[in-house]
């Protein structure tokens, strides 16, 4: 079993989307837990990373994308050596890179990383985040809790209060639902007149107010769902849309890493999931759930999406 120094100091090397950084949090959590005091920096997408920087897991965040990042893929290659004493001030790193031929690692050991841990960045046997906190099982250290959980700070909470105050006169989290109706992949995409369909049935049933998620592969979505005049949370830094997914009452989305955004905050999460096994890829969360339609998200009627959501909107109101 290896061991660490009281304060130690650790590195996260992780790329990936949202989704696989969000399912990652668990091993990092569980770091935290066992080293309060300790320097924890993640090495990744900082537009992602953000969600961990400062907000509990991370005390800071460097930009994978960096061009002295590619000598470390070359066999033998000549190191930038700021980046080679990055590494080396860590007493240990945990790298989820893809590194099938071993030349990442080795040019971290040359680098004069004293301890490494190589994650697989794909699951295929257990859901994803017990997948990605099997490195700690070296330092004997299990994920508790099992699921993630994200902390927005005192400024990106205000945010979103500012933020809802003009959607709705009710006080929420009551009455707002937020729904992303985009993905990744067209394959894991539901209907657009699916979804109209749920919105007319929240606003005419639930009296619901609506909040449409989403960027700028969604602008589709977004076009066509246009007649129902709906406000949108778009483009957000992700930090903002997390404290303002915390304020709404529940979320409904697609197999998308959004969808495991709303859970980690901890509300009322449907997952549409196609083709992709939500054994592996499902949300985690104390009140996420999944539906499924199969190989084919047009088989998915909209009576089973509406049905689910009665039962949850249920839950909520109790």
């Amino acid at each position: 079993m290896l061991s660490l120094p009281d304060n130690p100091r650790i590195l996260v090397i992780r790329g990936g989307a949202i989704g696989d950084f969000i399912l990652t949090l668990p091993a990092i959590g569980a770091l935290r837990q066992r080293w309060p005091s300790a320097r924890l920096e993640i090495l990744g997408y900082p537009r992602i990373a953000a969600l961990a920087e400062e907000r509990y897991y991370a005390d800071a965040v460097r930009s994978i994308d960096a061009a002295a990042m590619a000598r470390f893929f070359v066999p033998e290659a000549d190191l930038d050596p700021s980046l080679s004493d990055y590494f080396a001030s860590f007493d240990l790193v945990i790298s989820y890179l893809y590194d099938p031929d071993d030349i990442f690692s080795a040019n971290l050991a040359r680098a004069g990383v004293p301890r490494l841990l190589r994650a697989s960045a794909k699951p295929d046997r257990e859901h994803a985040a017990a997948h990605f906190a099997r490195p700690l099982d070296s330092l004997g250290l299990r994920a508790d809790p099992p699921h993630p959980r994200l902390f927005p700070n005192a400024a990106d909470r205000a945010f979103a209060e500012q933020f809802l105050a003009p959607i709705t006169n009710h006080e929420l989290p009551i009455t707002v639902v937020a729904i992303h109706p985009g993905s990744g992949g067209e394959h894991k995409v539901w209907p657009t007149d699916r979804w109209a369909a749920v919105i007319r049935w929240l606003r005419e049933q639930h009296r619901c107010d609506i909040l449409l998620i989403g960027g700028e592969a969604d602008d589709a979505a977004r076009r066509a769902l246009a007649p129902f005049n709906l406000p949108a949370a778009w483009n957000l830094p992700l930090p903002q849309l997390a404290a303002v997914l915390e304020r709404c009452a529940l979320f409904a989305g697609h197999d998308s890493g959004i969808t495991h955004l709303a859970a980690a905050v901890g509300i009322p999460t449907l997952a549409l999931f196609g083709p992709t096994s939500p054994d592996i890829w499902a949300p985690l969360g104390p009140h996420a759930r999944v539906v499924s339609a199969g190989e084919v998200m047009g088989a998915l009627r909209v009576e089973t999406v509406t049905a689910a959501l009665e039962e949850m909107l249920r839950g909520d109101r109790k």
